[in-house]
């Protein structure tokens, strides 16, 4: 059980706006529809609008530092069923990357592996009170861009499972460029009203039970409710 699911829900009901993606920098075809995801008529790239247009801030609060650098969205709302897809082809590719024979898992092997897996996924939980951050429309994956549409080295990808993955994984690497870069995208992430993911450098939410969460921690004399839970419909 992630920490923050003790976290209560009362839906604002803000709807899902589809995400100017002219304004920010994409992959051409999302990178889990390249999977197979089953997404069906509903586009991944969706926020909240209130979430929408604090990103917008942050892409102007980038602009102001670096002329010409953009955020890079890798993926924002999730249905559940996409959760789970992900969820079971991180499994396979964790088997298939440790040559393992997943007939002759043992339980325990078996429990090893998915420790592994939900170290960044959230489950696909149907359950209203414990929505996968992204399910939620609160949550977004993101990198950067310079003004030559290159996209900034972070050090690790995006949904990389290693110790990498940790925003602070080059804090002591002072002779490398990636913590520098990591900071510079929480900076104005969060200058524009989000929290990041303490074990991932790309994840942000704004309004979701992470973030409400995340607030308490740096505020525990405060009390923080999330204002969006699973999108409805979903």
């Amino acid at each position: 059980m992630k920490p923050y699911y003790q976290i209560p829900i009362r839906d604002c009901g803000e709807p899902l706006v589809p995400i100017p993606l002219e304004r920010f920098a994409v992959e051409s075809l999302h990178p889990y529809e390249k999977l197979g995801a089953p997404y069906g008529k509903t586009s991944p790239y969706h926020l909240r609008q209130t979430v929408l247009e604090a990103l917008i801030t942050a892409q102007h609060y980038l602009q102001q530092r670096c002329p010409g650098w953009r955020i890079l969205i890798f993926d924002a709302y999730r249905p559940v069923a996409v959760q789970e897809f992900m969820v079971n082809h991180t499994f396979a590719e964790v088997v298939r990357s440790q040559n393992i024979n997943p007939a002759t898992l043992s339980e325990s092997e078996r429990q090893k592996i998915w420790q592994q897996v939900y170290k960044i996924w959230a489950l696909p939980s149907p359950d209203p009170l414990t929505p996968p951050p992204h399910s939620t429309g609160a949550a977004v994956d993101i990198t950067l861009v310079n003004e030559k549409d290159e996209t900034i080295d972070m050090g690790s990808e995006i949904d990389e499972l290693s110790p990498r993955s940790d925003p602070d994984y080059y804090a002591q690497e002072l002779h490398l460029p990636y913590h520098a870069h990591r900071q510079l995208l929480r900076d104005i992430m969060q200058k524009a009203g989000f929290q990041r993911h303490p074990g991932e450098w790309w994840h942000f939410c704004c309004g979701d039970q992470m973030w409400a969460w995340l607030c308490h921690q740096q505020h525990p004399s405060q009390r923080f409710i999330a204002r969006y839970g699973r999108v409805a419909g979903d």
